[in-house]
């Protein structure tokens, strides 16, 4: 199993956090190896407040092209995404975001955990898992900044 958290205070409102990470659409723009994106059902709730949607994500490295898919549920009253694997090149994926208003910034908390059903490419990312996840978390730092100014 593989494990990664991290925890960033930033100069935007929990609101903007939460719609830029919900926005899954546009993960091909801007993150690193996210080729793709099919979002294959959508529920809102009648207050808008929760939204669940089932998406498929296609990531490409080099020659390695792998696509998986995920239950997102956002919860926008409670400013949490959370990120349920469905099928895929993986065992299980758990992942989840937290944005915390305080005054003037937002604490953005991520965490993932997974394994991969080849032991073979867990062992190939895991060795380089933890930089690819920060240069994914910076990848939303950077989109922040590119949308909300700074």
């Amino acid at each position: 199993m593989i494990r990664h958290s991290e925890k960033r205070n930033l100069p935007y409102s929990a609101e903007q956090m939460i719609q830029l990470v919900s926005d899954i659409s546009s993960y091909p723009e801007f993150i690193p190896w996210c080729s793709d994106v099919e979002i294959k059902n959508k529920f809102t709730s009648e207050d808008s407040t929760l939204e669940i949607l089932e998406a498929d994500l296609l990531v490409t490295f080099k020659i390695y092209k792998e696509k998986f898919g995920s239950q997102v549920t956002v919860n926008y009253e409670e400013y949490q995404i959370k990120v349920e694997y469905l099928h895929g090149p993986f065992k299980y994926l758990l992942n989840n975001w937290s944005f915390i208003q305080n005054d003037g910034f937002c604490t953005v908390e991520f965490e993932v955990e997974f394994e991969f059903k080849s032991k073979i490419m867990q062992n190939l990312i895991g060795s380089v898992f933890n930089i690819a996840m920060k240069r994914v978390v910076s990848a939303f730092e950077k989109r922040a900044e590119t949308l909300y100014g700074f």
